[in-house]
């Protein structure tokens, strides 16, 4: 199904007063209206005539056709414009355009209008149905910022909500996690604690059994030295004793 489309432009011309374009483009051809407020013309380019014309251009069709909507559509600043007599009352409109670093310039012939009033007031009544048009998208689309806007207020405040709750919430988990931190390095050190009290007692009770059994060496060590001086010297003295009874006087007659 072949869509239309609608455009409507004020031409601004170089000298002269401005004028509207009224378009109406096809896939394959496009229909003109032009107006200066006083007398009108219109352009009625078949599809005959615009294959022809791309054709010259080596353009397809399609492409001829959007890029005259695109001139047409919206004043290019770069481009020079024209509407210059033609004779018999018809008119030329033309635009430049550059292609490949070459300035171009297309060109069609418009025609009196059969009924200038009537396609005068043709453009005026669909300048105003777009600007109904385009002032209830400007209310609709007001309205429809005006609700984003108090959405995301909503959304920030809710956000800020958020951010202030998981502030206190880790602030009080912190507390509680510092709170069971600190009690169990308490009862490390009570358990520490605790293991140095026993390992210094455990570590008692075998030097003191050492130094008592120190003790008793050494005692046993003074009654042997005693005893065997006792010994000797009871020895030396029953050595003394038996030695004369054991001489005997030799006489040599």
């Amino acid at each position: 199904m072949e869509v239309t489309r609608h455009s409507c432009l004020k031409l601004e011309l170089k000298d002269v007063d401005p004028i509207f374009v009224k378009g109406t483009w096809f896939d394959s051809r496009f229909e003109l209206s032009l107006t200066d407020g006083h007398n009108a013309w219109i352009c009625r380019a078949s599809e005959e005539e615009v294959r022809n014309r791309a054709a010259q251009w080596d353009q397809p069709v399609l492409e001829y056709v959007s890029l005259a909507e695109q001139y047409l559509g919206f004043q290019q600043p770069h481009s020079l414009y024209g509407f210059a007599d033609a004779g018999d009352g018809h008119k030329r409109l033309s635009w430049t355009f550059e292609k490949e670093g070459t300035k171009l310039q297309w060109r069609w012939k418009c025609e009196p209008a059969p009924d200038s009033k009537q396609t005068t007031a043709e453009i005026l009544d669909f300048l105003m149905d777009a600007n109904i048009r385009l002032s209830e998208e400007v209310v609709i689309k007001t309205q429809s910022f005006e609700r984003l806007k108090v959405e995301a207020e909503k959304s920030l405040a809710q956000s800020e909500k958020i951010s202030k709750e998981k502030v206190e919430f880790e602030s009080a988990l912190y507390a509680k996690f510092l709170k069971v931190l600190n009690s169990k390095k308490a009862k490390l050190r009570d358990l520490r604690d605790q293991l140095t009290e026993q390992g210094a007692a455990v570590g008692k009770l075998p030097q003191e059994e050492e130094d008592e059994s120190t003790d008793k060496t050494e005692s046993f060590d003074d009654i042997s030295e005693e005893e065997s001086s006792k010994n000797i010297t009871g020895t030396s003295k029953d050595a003394q004793t038996s030695r004369p009874r054991g001489q005997k006087r030799t006489t040599r007659n």
